[in-house]
């Protein structure tokens, strides 16, 4: 009875947050601490979805998790591994309430190289404005991955191709990648887009528009190369043009097969050459080409051939993604390892105006995947909800993001000295962090807290056990914290074992 009126003190609030709790009274005798006396009710002056602010009394996961699975009849519930020792206390409470209980199975977290899954971190990275927010294309939620250009096909793929497992184990970001780029081939259609724009001014147009007789300078493209039932679009050349500054050089490059004051490139559709003839620059910044198309017959098929957009372009902002952090498994100093390149903003792109039936605002939706298109030579990209464009008036804000990148022509792409250093750098730094996972797996679980780098001069005493009871400056380690790293130990027993195997 006793207990009865306290727990009636706190449903009418007359106890302060974090002074009483509801326990259950379950088995200290047991070997899993989650038997002892789980909390089942704790207080919380936030405001109830439906009483409003006249509630306060919250019940734990623990306790509610068995109970709602019971009450809405579920037949399997299916769990993360860190659960597994829940399991115990699930099937107690529905025993002691009499209730139906649900199969329960457990299995490994589908972890992915370069983020993290940990609800704690992740709200971190939004509190701490890292990211957007929640639906941020960086984050690993569903309105993130959404937003991102992820389709419920891809999604779904992805998990089927990677399936259910015990183990422990963290899945490549490449094969997501890769499940991306083959589901998104089949759909999307294609659009040419520069990034950086530079302006190209083409000297002999009027040379170049009475040669292209009667089909004139309008060529017409195919939404897909490979699947002529997605339709066409038509792209128009005109005296302006604008080109990517990443194609563009002022010096020679014997491993650079793009345009170069001496070196002429190909022109996507067209099939002439462009040759530079004048560079214009603003300080060292180039802003304008002067050039001239080559329709020779005797001319020499240039390396490559560069996408452009023509002088009606539409202007757009281009956000390019890369990895959240620049550790595949990132550690305990996870925000030391946030990638400050995983969001690039190009605020001046343009897109070939033919795309314009499918970019408009009122297409939007953030409960659905948006529209997606693959920019030629770039990667594929989604619609983002950010997008205020309208088609009729052609006014308003323009914005994609990149799904994923197309794979990487080595042919022509060739890595300056400053990226090769970073890829240098990060291997081995992966490298590091593979030998001290292996160093660490020789470590016998009793002697973990003293010979680990990562608890080195923490603690000063331990107890039998090799678990630690006073830190390095003599204060006694908690009961909560004891108990966290018990659950360390445990799981480093498990690797160490595996690994003797």
């Amino acid at each position: 009875e006793r207990n009865l009126k306290m727990f009636e003190e706190m449903k009418l609030g007359l106890h302060d947050e974090g002074t009483m709790t509801l326990r259950l009274k379950m088995d200290f005798e047991s070997a899993n601490p989650n038997m002892y006396d789980l909390v089942a009710y704790r207080i919380r002056y936030t405001p109830h979805p439906h009483a409003g602010k006249g509630w306060c009394i919250y019940p734990n996961y623990d306790f509610t998790h068995g109970i709602c699975d019971s009450l809405e009849r579920v037949d399997y519930s299916i769990c993360t591994l860190e659960f597994e020792t829940r399991r115990e206390p699930y099937y107690w409470i529905l025993w002691a309430l009499d209730m139906y209980r649900p199969k329960v199975y457990e299995m490994s977290r589908l972890n992915l190289e370069y983020t993290v899954l940990s609800k704690r971190r992740l709200l971190k990275l939004v509190d701490a404005h890292y990211v957007r927010g929640w639906d941020d294309p960086r984050m690993p939620t569903i309105s993130g991955l959404r937003r991102r250009g992820y389709t419920k096909e891809i999604i779904n793929k992805f998990c089927n191709d990677v399936g259910a497992t015990r183990a422990m184990n963290v899945v490549q970001m490449d094969k997501l990648s890769q499940v991306a780029r083959l589901t998104l081939a089949d759909t999307t259609r294609r659009a040419m887009t520069v990034l950086e724009p530079i302006k190209v001014v083409i000297g002999n147009f009027a040379e170049v528009t009475a040669a292209a007789g009667e089909g004139g300078l309008t060529f017409d493209v195919q939404n897909s190369p490979t699947d002529a039932s997605l339709g066409s679009h038509s792209v128009t050349l005109t005296e302006t043009i604008y080109m990517d500054s990443d194609d563009f050089r002022l010096d020679e490059d014997p491993n650079f097969y793009r345009l170069t004051p001496g070196k002429p490139v190909g022109i996507k559709y067209h099939g002439g050459n462009l040759v530079c003839d004048e560079v214009i620059k603003n300080g060292k910044k180039v802003t304008e080409l002067k050039c001239h198309l080559d329709i020779s017959e005797g001319r020499k098929k240039p390396k490559s051939y560069i996408t452009w957009v023509p002088s009606d372009g539409l202007p757009c902002e281009v956000r390019v993604y890369n990895h959240l952090f620049t550790e595949p498994e990132p550690s305990d100093r996870w925000e030391e390892e946030l990638n400050s390149e995983s969001e690039i903003v190009h605020p001046n792109a343009m897109i070939d105006p033919s795309v314009i039936s499918l970019v408009d605002k009122k297409g939007l939706d953030k409960w659905k995947s948006n529209q997606a298109l693959q920019f030629e030579r770039l990667g594929y990209f989604v619609l983002d909800i950010d997008t205020t464009f309208d088609s009729t008036t052609k006014e308003g804000k323009l914005v994609f993001n990149r799904t994923v990148s197309l794979k990487e022509d080595k042919a022509v792409v060739k890595k300056d000295d400053a990226e090769s250093e970073q890829k240098r750098r990060r291997a081995e730094q992966q490298r590091n962090a593979a030998a001290a996972r292996d160093k660490l797996l020789t470590i016998d679980p009793k002697d973990l807290f003293k010979m680990a780098p990562e608890y080195e001069g923490k603690y000063s005493k331990f107890d039998d056990t090799g678990l630690p009871t006073h830190l390095a400056d003599g204060t006694e380690v908690t009961k909560s914290a004891k108990k966290k790293l018990e659950k360390e130990r445990t799981k480093h027993a498990k690797k160490f074992a595996k690994s003797k195997k």
